[in-house]
């Protein structure tokens, strides 16, 4: 069962895009890479976690492969059994719509396009076969009721027998496959438990009574020293600290974390929160055990349990279909357009100086991943800086003649598209990647702001807020890094396709206008 809303609900339940840990393409972040996991921790993190499906857009690709089917087989009987005089044929083709309204209406009042049922076949056999002969009855009962007959021509009668079998079949396909992806864990939320106890033991006792969840608990993450912390809660093994939690969700793939701690530990909750903030997944406090009683809608529930959304992971869902769809056509057309003027910049670096026209910079990506992205070489190649250790400034020696221009326009970017179109580890709009070794104040980005890595929740981007702002360039200070992150997260909580087409659409006026810190 997935997670359901009341009234209200700060954001939708949302899934992130599946990582999986089966290969080591991380860099492991200075502030994290200290710490050691347990032996059963660091086996959990290893073993492959299957990419997962969101049970949204598993529900409107099947709602609208059957208004399609469901469409399909009616045209197909109005015009193979339908009567051909005029009159009576425009009449039939206005019970299309009808039927078509009435069947999805019913589908969807009953429930069947959620995970649970369509795991259980017979239900799903039963609910369609009343649904569909309902909505095919009326508009017959309705018919006969103004003196027109269905029944000589009997296209309506065909339709009944057409459209179900094709829903029947459809419905059984469908019900394999979710059986299959179920087994695999792609239609489950890899979840944790932050903090045990008593708390603790009634949550987890709670989700593994409830047999229709889509909840797949791991294990349990506590702060609590071991004489207060128990090896295992309610079965389920303690995995390490909160800590330990930013490493192990680096590693493998982590949708859904769950606060057991009491809604008036207020300190304790903040300070979690704003550690595991950086994280993108969804965050929840448990209020199965809340003394304070709110109305039934105020809450989400997952399952029967009931609790407090604290962060949704930004982009997911059919969000993600949406941008990715966007990146990839737009960033196809932005790559015909301007290869003539990639094609110019090649041969001018050609020229100017000896080397490879492009190079791979390894970047932080979405959480943290390590990335490697395009760039036309702006500097010697004997002086190339691959992990950014040392910030270009002005008149900086080791950027060539073409490159202090290509670097001033932010051509020099433009091979990103490359990432984009094909290796899908960029977006066209987004936080731009930081080099692994890039400083601020002669101290790594992660070390200088609080916070930093929570820009990493979305997939990076070619250009952003924070670049339409100003904000790009050499990052000198802590207060001009600050900034950028400031502006970063801005876009994260706030992001939207249209806010993406005015980022884009402002970028090569912002480049002309403020690039005063790009050398």
């Amino acid at each position: 069962m997935t997670e359901r809303s009341g009234k209200t609900s700060p954001s939708k339940d949302r899934r992130a895009v599946p990582r999986t840990a089966s290969q080591d393409r991380r860099l492991t972040p200075r502030s994290e890479s200290r710490r050691a996991l347990s032996d059963l921790a660091r086996r959990l993190s290893a073993e492959p976690a299957q990419p997962n499906i969101s049970p949204v857009i598993l529900g409107g690709v099947a709602r609208f492969a059957e208004f399609v089917l469901i469409l399909a087989t009616g045209a197909l009987s109005l015009f193979l059994f339908a009567p051909s005089d005029g009159e009576s044929f425009w009449l039939n083709a206005l019970l299309v719509p009808a039927v078509l309204t009435l069947a999805i209406i019913g589908l969807e009042t009953a429930h069947l396009y959620s995970v649970p049922l369509l795991r259980s076949r017979a239900s799903q056999v039963l609910r369609v076969a009343l649904i569909w002969s309902a909505a095919t009855l009326l508009p017959a009962v309705w018919l006969q009721s103004i003196g027109q007959s269905a029944l000589p021509d009997s296209w309506l009668a065909a339709w009944w027998v057409l459209g179900l079998a094709v829903l029947l079949a459809g419905r059984f396909v469908l019900n394999l496959l979710v059986r299959r992806w179920t087994h695999t864990g792609r239609l489950a939320r890899r979840t944790v438990i932050v903090g045990g106890g008593e708390n603790g033991e009634k949550l987890i006792q709670a989700i593994q009574a409830d047999t229709g969840t889509d909840v797949q608990l791991l294990g349990v993450f506590d702060d609590r020293e071991d004489d207060r912390s128990a090896p295992q809660v309610a079965g389920l093994p303690k995995l390490g600290t909160v800590d330990d939690l930013l490493v192990f969700a680096r590693r493998t793939r982590i949708d859904l974390i769950i606060f057991t701690i009491p809604v008036t530990a207020e300190a304790r909750i903040v300070e979690m929160l704003n550690k595991l903030s950086v994280l993108p997944v969804d965050i929840r406090l448990s209020a199965h055990t809340n003394r304070l009683q709110f109305r039934p809608r105020a809450y989400s529930y997952i399952g029967a349990v009931p609790v407090i959304p604290m962060q949704d992971k930004p982009i997911a869902d059919w969000d993600v279909v949406v941008k990715a769809a966007f990146d990839r056509t737009v960033g196809a057309l932005m790559l015909l357009a301007l290869s003539p003027l990639m094609i110019v910049t090649a041969i001018a670096i050609r020229l100017d100086s000896k080397g490879p026209i492009l190079f791979r910079q390894k970047r932080y990506g979405f959480n943290n991943e390590l990335i490697g992205v395009f760039k036309f070489r702006s500097m010697y190649t004997d002086m190339t800086d691959h992990t950014a250790s040392k910030l270009v400034t002005k008149g900086d020696p080791r950027v060539t003649r073409v490159g202090r221009i290509i670097r001033k326009t932010s051509i020099d970017e433009l091979p990103q598209l490359f990432n984009v179109v094909f290796a899908g580890d960029l977006s066209l709009v987004g936080p731009r990647p930081h080099a692994v070794h890039a400083k601020a104040a002669e101290r790594r980005y992660d070390e200088a702001v609080d916070g930093y890595f929570s820009r990493h929740r979305v997939k990076p981007g070619i250009t952003g807020w924070a670049q339409i702002h100003g904000w790009r360039g050499e990052t000198d200070t802590r207060q001009k890094l600050e900034k950028r992150v400031e502006y970063d997260l801005y876009y994260i909580e706030n992001w939207s396709v249209l806010l993406d087409v005015y980022i884009l659409a402002k970028t090569p006026l912002s480049l002309l206008s403020k690039s005063e810190n790009a050398y």
